[in-house]
């Protein structure tokens, strides 16, 4: 008899990617047919992680339900089952307003689904099904955060910090390399504090020093790091290790020392301002991706105006923002007045990132006539779509290649920067 189709939708960020992989090899393993992110609904059931971070991503997670919903109820979809941190977080209040919904699963337990539809041949040890570009992929380091910033869920969803065994990383950076993997993206909700819970030190320079020296891997890139006690000796793999790349995520939200207070930061300006010239000093030519917030509860003309003269100083090469909303649970909802307007907080996020984007042009102009290696990530009608060491997927300016080129889709190539714009940056392999 056949088993169902299944289309797992993922909304969120890349470590809800990786369990979504998780979950697509699991249904695989188990003889479904698994198609992910489609445009139309496909499957005969589908499966909808969600996000639960901020206001925005939740509502995007909820009007997704609702229209696969509808979809069910026109008859287009046999079975809907919602799974992720939006469930997680708000399982009672979803149950009772979504009774469409044949299942709802959290952020850990969603095995269990597998289970639930019928019999089950495999569930454990099943490798995940990379649905990136073969060349590339996410690789998950650590799950929860210790950290309690006074405006973030996560440690509400997702609980205390749990490192992954060292040894489980590394055999499926290994795995993913067999399978074609060259470039991986290390993700954590906080990569700097990996191995603390384990046995109360850092461990994560030690993890990316033994990543790097692996057959096959040519590019490692490092995504969510925390300023406060941060692992110097990661600076050290980076700079002599040629494949980790000269690129660091790093969210540091704010620069006043009122309001890295009241975030519960556990970091100064002066601080900031230290790990910022040591990063460049340590790591000539480093790209320093950050998150900037504005508006968060009290936040005054001042403290604003160190956030613009921060901004101008550290000349950051990847920098976004977001105006700060109020989250059910955190320190801030239960001991802050939201008191910064609406009309503010946008006028201010508008501001910091018209400066952004003048540094952004002027430094992206400056790699023209330099030639730097570049990954080719897909073609699209006349061009080649690629990326240096320094741009992330989906979130970092891209390079276009002429398709004339005769390219090949995940190879490297040395390419000469011949123009840069806001977002894409042109090149040659003709050099």
């Amino acid at each position: 008899m056949r088993k169902p189709s299944v289309d797992i939708i993922t909304m969120g960020c890349s470590k809800n990617l990786v369990d979504s992989e998780q979950l697509y090899g699991l249904f695989e393993a188990n003889g479904y047919r698994v198609t992910h992110d489609s445009d139309t609904v496909q499957g005969d059931i589908a499966v909808v992680n969600t996000c639960g971070f901020i206001e925005d991503a939740k509502q995007e997670s909820i009007d997704t339900i609702l229209e696969l919903a509808q979809a069910k109820s026109e008859g287009r979809l046999k079975k809907l089952y919602v799974m992720g941190c939006l469930s997680e977080r708000y399982l009672a209040d979803l149950e009772k307003e979504i009774p469409e919904v044949d299942g709802w699963y959290g952020k850990f337990n969603y095995r269990q689904l597998v289970k639930d539809l019928g019999r089950v041949e495999v569930l454990e040890n099943v490798p995940r099904h990379i649905t990136t570009p073969r060349h590339y992929a996410y690789l998950k380091i650590a799950e929860g955060c210790d950290r309690h910033c006074a405006y973030c869920a996560i440690p509400i969803i997702t609980g205390k910090h749990q490192s992954r065994p060292m040894q489980d990383i590394l055999d499926e950076v290994r795995w993913l390399v067999s399978q074609g993997t060259k470039e991986f993206q290390v993700i954590a909700q906080e990569l700097t504090y990996y191995g603390v819970d384990i046995d109360g030190q850092q461990h994560v320079a030690e993890l990316i020093a033994q990543m790097a020296d692996i057959e096959g891997v040519e590019w490692i890139r490092l995504h969510y790091a925390y300023p406060a006690h941060f692992p110097w000796e990661l600076l050290k793999v980076m700079r002599e290790k040629q494949n980790v790349c000269n690129y660091l995520d790093i969210a540091l939200q704010h620069i006043s020392d009122n309001m890295l207070t009241r975030m519960r930061r556990h970091v100064t300006r002066e601080e900031t301002y230290e790990l910022i010239r040591r990063m460049r000093r340590e790591v000539p030519g480093i790209h320093i991706r950050t998150t900037l917030m504005v508006g968060f509860p009290g936040e005054t003309d001042e403290d604003f105006r160190e956030l613009i003269d921060f901004t101008k100083w550290a000349r950051f090469e990847r920098m976004g923002a977001f105006a700060y909303s109020e989250e059910d649970g955190t320190y801030a909802a239960e001991h802050y007045q939201d008191d910064v307007p609406a009309d503010v907080k946008q006028q201010r996020l508008d501001k910091l990132m018209r400066v952004q984007q003048r540094i952004s042009a002027e430094l992206e102009s400056e790699k023209v006539g330099q030639t730097l290696r570049v990954i080719i990530d897909r073609q699209e009608g006349d061009w080649y779509v690629g990326r240096t060491e320094f741009c992330s997927p989906e979130v970092d300016p891209e390079v276009l290649l002429p398709a004339a080129e005769q390219l090949t889709v995940g190879e490297f190539y040395d390419a000469r920067i011949t123009g840069a714009e806001e977002f894409d940056i042109y090149a040659t392999t003709r050099i």
